[in-house]
């Protein structure tokens, strides 16, 4: 019969500000030591002086009270971890929020640990396909990249997380999708979405509503980080979305008022910086020897009026690998995703994108830009328009056309490569902004039923060859066949 011991202290509950209550009775304190209080409820050590620690209340089932006893064990805060998570909604405290059965538990990881150092690390050299198509031509991400999104309100911010997810299925990533301070309606629809789509198959969602306590929300994105290392660390592929680290700064930012912390810029403290980075960094590629697993990273940031050089977003993006900016100038012209191609950049990403698409979407970008700021001079110039220039207009329309996109609607990289080759060789010069969409629409039932093996061949040789190059002129021209064929239809019915 094994007897484990265990060092326990007592302290007293001297004040309570908020989530913030002080104890004064401990000999040794660290941070992030767990404390119990009576009942179930649950603290953190997040500061100490030599008479008191400051614990941030995680979880109170009974009303603290001073003069209330606390009790502290000389062990780090942890958390449960393993695949039965998989499934299921859970809140920062790995407790079931589905009204499911309780979740067995592989290990214990801790919630704050070093993050991988560099010697543990490898190059990218795999692609994480988001099916969302202005991301995989022009910004494409590699596995094991922290890529910031950043947009004003209701710019489809969560839309790119969502549709990330969505397009993994079968692709055996594992999709951790995490919630800070988010209401529960919003909750409620990415929730249906899972369902609809099965991703719940491959993907945990972590909660912390808005109404759930600052601690929780203060610790939802370090426990998605650690339910996401277990699967790492066993040489899987995992993803992650953060929405958003902006009501995570401002929880923060409040704990730290209440803890007496001096405010700096913004009246955040001085260590958000900090804290944002070490949370970053435990996003990587590791190398064989620990496995060879990766975890990527899509941290959410909301703006105020396009404001980039606010602290919070400024601190992201100099910690992470680009940044996908939203506009709501475009969101309001009716271009989605509003994704503004002049201040978004991938900065890993294209090194590990598919041959095929690197090829055919490398001009693509300067040609968008370009005809971007040619229809802002077409808009201000009154006198007639060379054919030259009607040429260009009509040319960057149809690339806007190709590039918009439903939200919830991935597009497999195959189905992508024939889009933009068929861009490319000027099949869709002549069509009109409704052909198209019909041509968008329906090539992917046109291919498998007509050309069924160009899919697997992409897929398995991932560039453009002779072979390939003949076979997508051949259903590129039946295609665009096809669809004059039922314009012409349409205009003697009309």
């Amino acid at each position: 019969m094994s007897i484990r011991l265990q060092y326990t202290e007592v302290g007293v509950v001297k004040a309570i500000r908020g989530c913030i209550v002080l104890v004064s009775g401990f000999r040794n304190c660290i941070n992030g030591q767990l404390i119990r209080f009576g009942y179930g409820t649950l603290g953190m050590v997040l500061g100490f002086t030599e008479d008191e620690a400051q614990v941030l209340i995680l979880k109170e089932s009974e009303k603290i009270r001073t003069g209330s006893e606390a009790v502290a064990s000389i062990e780090p805060l942890v958390t449960p971890v393993g695949k039965n998570f998989i499934g299921r909604i859970v809140n920062p405290l790995c407790e079931p929020l589905d009204g499911l059965d309780p979740i067995q538990a592989d290990a214990m990881f801790p919630i704050f640990p070093e993050s991988p150092p560099i010697l543990d690390r490898q190059p990218l050299n795999k692609t994480l396909e988001t099916g969302v198509k202005v991301l995989d031509a022009m910004i494409p991400i590699g596995r094991g990249q922290r890529e910031l999104i950043l947009g004003d309100k209701m710019t489809g911010k969560t839309t790119f997380v969502t549709d990330t997810i969505v397009n993994q299925k079968g692709s055996g990533v594992i999709c951790i999708y995490c919630s800070i301070g988010k209401s529960r309606a919003s909750m409620a629809k990415v929730v249906q979405l899972f369902k609809d789509r099965g991703c719940f198959d491959y993907s945990i969602i972590v909660s912390a509503a808005a109404s759930a306590p600052p601690g929780q929300q203060y610790l939802s994105p370090y426990v998605a980080c650690s339910l996401g290392e277990f699967f790492m660390k066993q040489g899987m592929d995992v993803f992650i979305g953060f929405d958003d680290f902006t009501k995570h700064a401002w929880c923060y930012r409040e704990i730290s008022l209440l803890l007496g912390r001096p405010p700096g810029r913004d009246s955040y403290p001085g260590d958000i910086f900090y804290l944002h980075s070490k949370m970053i960094e435990r996003s990587c590629f590791l190398s064989k020897e620990k496995g060879g697993g990766t975890m990527t990273f899509f941290p959410v940031v909301e703006i105020l009026e396009g404001d980039l050089t606010a602290f919070v977003p400024s601190n992201l993006v100099s910690m992470t690998d680009g940044q996908i900016y939203l506009s709501s100038q475009l969101f309001g012209e009716g271009q989605k995703p509003a994704l503004d191609l002049g201040l978004s950049v991938s900065r890993v990403g294209s090194k590990v994108q598919w041959p095929a698409i690197k090829s055919l979407s490398g001009p693509l970008r300067l040609e968008y830009l370009q005809y971007r700021e040619l229809l802002r001079l077409s808009k201000l110039k009154t006198s007639g328009q060379s054919e030259e220039m009607k040429q260009k207009l009509k040319r960057g329309a149809v690339l806007t056309a190709l590039l918009r996109q439903d939200k919830d609607s991935p597009v497999c990289q195959e189905m992508q490569v024939l889009i933009f080759y068929a861009f490319n060789k000027k099949h869709l010069n002549d069509f009109t902004i409704e052909q198209v969409n019909d041509f968008q629409d329906s090539c992917l039932e046109y291919v498998k039923g007509n050309k069924p093996e160009l899919m697997t061949i992409l897929r398995e040789r991932r560039k453009l060859d002779s072979e390939i190059e003949k076979m997508l002129d051949e259903v590129i021209k039946g295609l665009v066949a096809d669809i004059m064929a039922r314009t012409k239809a349409k205009a003697d019915l009309e």
